[in-house]
């Protein structure tokens, strides 16, 4: 990069959240955006954001978000004079900052060679081991065979020499994807083999490493920023402990794992680290504190050369924009600081994903009728009311994040917002969000990479009770009459008349069946469910917002919105979903003995079985992909494969019928 170098219109290779948060800062900065989108994304709110868009591909990602030459094509027909990564997709693909950097334009993150000898865990390690920088026991050689050949130990080998458990790891990954856990012998081959196979799939690299496994870890990461005139400082740790299949949801900072000691010794590591490479721009060393080791050894896991997802909680801290400190070091500006701002407060940082936690974060989809967060947190969120979530990129909405003096307040800030956030159309995981900062364990810092595991039991979502379902469908019922009063309105198809004054509705939510009646009565209303008859008044509907008293004193407010004989409320800070019961149901749908059918809409990548087969109970049938989260689907019980009705590359809905076996 030439200093002074000016930048006038910056392409983001990206979309989604991370699309917009970084045309923000360009467009503060007085540079001109450019989105790219694929099919799927056409209406999308990163594409209406920006100044221009240009469409580069069909929706699957490998088609579009990973084509280098579609990418290039979009910044030549803009004239485009930087191109911005993002995170995920292409922003740790050093072909891609090498051809962008070839083409005379400004790739806004490290070059080509730092990319290639940090994105390999293998060489990372190595290069760690050099400078100093305490890794991991464990071995990340050339050696890559599962047993012994040509006189030379295999992996297994050398899996048994460090002992169980041993983590295997994809060297060119990360999320999760090629990771396996080998407590045992007896699933050690298995567990090597499956996870080359998954590296390979989902990095096109099928290098593995091994390393001791920490049983309760903390990942506490450090951020680096580096210039093109050789300065490299660090902006303090992050702890992203809380973890589901290896993946963040929570992140926070600073860390209470960290005292003044540890911080300045994982500080000064990482800087060594990125010295070593000449790292120039944003990027992030990992490390894991052994939470059982009373001195605090902390140990190298790798760099990421990208800005991170739960980046906002270090500009919470810092003040500092970290996209526009990547923008200034692409234009050739030095850093014009030895160290960081001085930390003030806490942050921490929720990921908001489309998924069902109590369905073992099985991805959702849907239209999202509504988007409405608390002004008191910042929400850097990829979609609106009336984004479509579909199955082709990852499960997350978007990122919320609470500022305060201190955690305590922090967590409590962050968790009102979510029990306030309104996002009716599609299950996440804001309710399981939630529990997790009001959890006592969370509040002590008592944190690991097993938090979710260890406190599954406390935080699995309470079955509604009744005085909540109660307070649910008086809400949704009184929205309902009062749109029912505008004009041209109709009785939705669930309520049918009992007597000439009274009204009745049915709703069921899962299993459960709750039926409602209610008659005018003086100003209002009397509603009578689950055995309780509830006098109301003063019922008021503004938008989606239902109010009423109950009592004559005690006032009650709700969020409701009707589509398709769903009702989605909120109330209470939890939101059910209640389903109108049908006057005429329709019973074409009904469920096939032993049929298995798709637990969530997505891509067929896998049919293990064939028919007239003899399968055990448990055995693998059928392998779906959504979101970039594989899901198998198992034999219930043992017997035949009588049919099946799915091939490898078909699209599924959730529900669709994919075997019988009897």
């Amino acid at each position: 990069m030439t200093a002074g170098r000016r930048l006038t219109k910056l392409l983001v290779a990206n979309r989604g959240e991370i699309a917009i948060r970084v045309m923000r800062t360009a467009r503060q900065m007085g540079i001109a955006t450019v989105a790219v989108y694929s099919d799927a994304d056409a209406e999308a709110p990163h594409v209406r954001f920006a100044d221009e868009a240009v469409r580069i591909g069909p929706p699957p990602a490998r088609e579009s978000y990973l084509v280098i030459a579609n990418l290039l094509e979009a910044a030549r027909i803009t004239g485009a004079d930087a191109i911005h990564p993002g995170y995920g997709f292409l922003s740790e693909n050093a072909a891609f900052a090498e051809a962008v950097a070839d083409a005379g334009l400004v790739f806004v993150g490290p070059p080509a060679a730092v990319i290639r000898a940090l994105g390999s865990k293998q060489a990372a390690k190595r290069l760690a081991e050099q400078v100093g920088v305490p890794i991991v026991p464990g071995y990340h050689g050339d050696d890559q065979h599962t047993e012994a050949r040509d006189g030379r130990d295999g992996l297994a080998a050398r899996a048994r020499a460090l002992g169980f458990p041993v983590l295997v790891k994809a060297s060119a990954g990360g999320g999760g994807r090629g990771m396996r856990v080998v407590r045992g012998e007896a699933e050690l081959v298995e567990a090597l083999e499956r996870a080359r196979g998954e590296a390979l799939s989902a990095f096109g690299d099928d290098t593995l490493l091994l390393e001791r496994y920490v049983e309760r870890p903390r990942h506490i990461e450090i951020q680096i920023l580096g210039d093109t005139h050789g300065n490299v400082v660090h902006l303090y740790e992050r702890e992203c402990s809380i973890q589901r299949r290896h993946q963040k949801i929570v992140e926070e900072a600073p860390s209470v794992a960290l005292d003044a000691r540890l911080r300045t010794a994982m500080g000064e590591a990482a800087v060594a680290l990125g010295r070593a490479v000449g790292y120039v721009g944003a990027g992030t060393v990992e490390f894991i504190v052994d939470s059982r080791d009373p001195a605090g050894a902390f140990y190298f896991l790798e760099v990421n050369t990208r800005l991170q997802v739960e980046h906002p909680v270090t500009e919470a801290i810092t003040g500092l924009d970290l996209v526009r400190e990547q923008l200034r070091i692409a234009r050739g500006e030095p850093l014009g600081y030895a160290s960081a701002p001085a930390p003030r407060g806490w942050a921490i940082e929720v990921r908001l994903c489309a998924e069902d936690t109590d369905r073992e974060y099985l991805p959702t989809t849907g239209t999202l009728h509504a988007v409405d967060l608390s002004d008191t947190v910042r929400a850097d969120l990829g979609v609106t009311a009336g984004s479509e979530i579909g199955i082709h990129y990852d499960s997350m909405l978007g990122k919320v994040i609470a500022h305060a003096p201190t955690r305590a307040e922090a967590a409590q800030v962050l968790g009102r917002a979510l029990e306030l956030a309104w996002l009716p159309g599609v299950i996440t995981n804001r309710e399981l969000l939630a529990r997790i900062l009001a959890h006592p364990a969370f509040l002590a810092g008592e944190l690991h990479t097993h938090f979710l595991d260890q406190h599954a039991g406390e935080l699995a979502a309470p079955q509604p009770g009744l005085d909540r379902l109660r307070v649910a469908a008086m809400a949704a019922t009184l929205a309902a009459i009062e749109r029912r009063r505008a004009p041209h309105a109709f009785a939705p198809p669930g309520w049918r008349n009992v007597r000439s004054a009274d009204q009745a509705c049915v709703y069921h939510l899962g299993d459960r069946e709750l039926q409602l009646a209610y008659r005018p009565a003086g100003d209002g209303f009397e509603l009578a469910i689950g055995g309780k008859t509830i006098p109301v008044t003063g019922v008021t509907l503004v938008g989606d917002r239902v109010t009423w008293t109950e009592y004559g004193a005690h006032r009650r407010a709700a969020r409701v919105i009707a589509n398709g004989g769903r009702h989605f409320v909120l109330a209470d800070g939890a939101l059910v979903v209640l389903v109108e019961a049908p006057r005429f149901p329709d019973h074409a749908h009904e469920a096939v003995k032993g049929g298995l059918v798709a637990p969530m809409p997505g891509k067929v990548v896998k049919v293990l079985v064939t028919e007239g087969q003899h399968v055990a109970a448990g055995t693998a049938l059928v392998v779906l992909e959504a979101m970039k989260m594989e899901h198998t689907v198992r034999a219930a019980d043992a017997g035949t494969v009588q049919a099946l009705h799915v091939a490898v590359g078909d699209q599924v809905d959730a529900d669709r019928l994919l075997a019988v076996v009897t």
